[in-house]
């Protein structure tokens, strides 16, 4: 009979173009772990706790282990479909979600502006409750976060944030898988933030604690994090026994960091301040001089895409960076998403030290 199932799988999946043979595929018991996070929403990771976070990179280490490594055809989502709001262009996080839904056997549905107006031609409400009538779930990527929390309080189906002005939480999963896949273990480490104190430092903060790590964070004056971020971040901290330091010098907040990390200075939305913004990061730019105060295994993280203002050639080019691997791992880690708040579905690898 499994023999049957075999050659039936792998004859849908020579049908899609697949090359790769079907090996023993099993969805697991769920009884297997402690963590359930079928039909939660991912809006942002303090509504996460460090165990579910580090399921959440487990499930990503586990499907990329059975489908990059090992060959195998995993149609975990066959027969669910996506929606996929975008009101910013995308690369990664279009990319990584279209492609990774699709490979698990489900259909992603990709909305633009020119598709869908969130909260103009049709009320949040009545979006939120047409999507959860046609989809089995939503990532959205918008300019506003209350937009993502209307949608979640009046969906029947999970909502995962793509982006927003607030935070960033698929991205900080793919720095930590990135991470962990290098160092081989997370607790312990310093993270070293420069530059702007958005969305992705946001997420940071709302998460590094709680696996242990310690966080410097340099930011212009007039750019800090937001207030009720920081508090909140400073009580992780305090919770989980870890360092948190926030500072306007950029090589203060480097010193003894283990990672380097920096993002856009002018994101999407804020090009008219491009000329303010460009003067206020004077001295925030990361190279080798950076680089020279930090820890001896330090290594640099950007999600990308990059300006050669945030960071030179010479550091983002050179053996340290992981930059490209932290592309890669968007991919995983939006499928472990995916998998762990649709299926019930468990890992089959081993689990990660963290």
């Amino acid at each position: 009979m499994l023999f049957n199932l075999r050659i039936l799988l792998n004859n849908a999946a020579l049908r899609n173009g697949h090359s790769f043979m079907v090996r023993n595929f099993r969805c697991g018991q769920p009884l297997q772990n402690k963590v359930q996070l079928k039909g939660r929403d991912l809006l942002t990771l303090k509504n996460f706790t460090g165990e579910e976070i580090k399921y959440m990179l487990w499930l990503s280490a586990d499907l990329k282990n059975r489908i990059k490594q090992k060959g195998e055809y995993l149609p975990l989502l066959q027969g669910k479909s996506l929606g996929m709001i975008f009101e910013k262009r995308s690369t990664r996080t279009r990319l990584s979600t279209e492609t990774g839904f699709a490979l698990l056997g489900g259909h992603p549905c990709f909305l633009t502006t020119q598709d869908i107006h969130l909260g103009v031609n049709e009320s949040l409400t009545d979006t939120a409750r047409v999507l959860s009538s046609m989809t089995d779930a939503v990532l959205a990527r918008v300019y506003k976060q209350s937009d993502l929390d209307i949608l979640a309080k009046e969906a029947s189906i999970p909502i995962i944030n793509g982006l927003s002005d607030l935070y960033h939480p698929i991205q900080i999963l793919a720095d930590y898988l990135t991470l962990q896949e290098h160092y081989g273990s997370l607790k312990g480490l310093t993270l070293s933030w420069i530059g702007d104190g958005n969305n992705i430092l946001h997420s940071i903060m709302m998460s590094a604690a709680k696996f242990g790590m310690h966080l410097q964070a340099a930011t212009p004056k007039g750019y800090e994090p937001d207030p009720s971020v920081t508090k909140l971040a400073e009580q992780y901290a305090k919770e989980n026994g870890t360092k948190l330091s926030l500072t306007n010098d950029p090589l203060e907040a480097a010193r003894g960091g283990n990672v380097l990390i920096t993002d856009t200075w002018i994101s999407m939305g804020q090009e008219e301040e491009k000329k303010k913004r460009l003067q206020a990061f004077q001295g925030y730019q990361v190279t080798m001089k950076t680089a020279k105060v930090a820890a001896s295994d330090w290594t640099f993280l950007h999600c990308l895409p990059r300006k050669p203002e945030e960071v030179d050639d010479e550091v983002f080019y050179s053996p340290q960076s992981l930059v490209f691997p932290e592309a890669e791992n968007r991919k995983w880690t939006i499928m472990a998403v995916m998998v762990s708040l649709l299926t019930d579905y468990s890992p089959q690898l081993q689990k990660p030290k963290f």
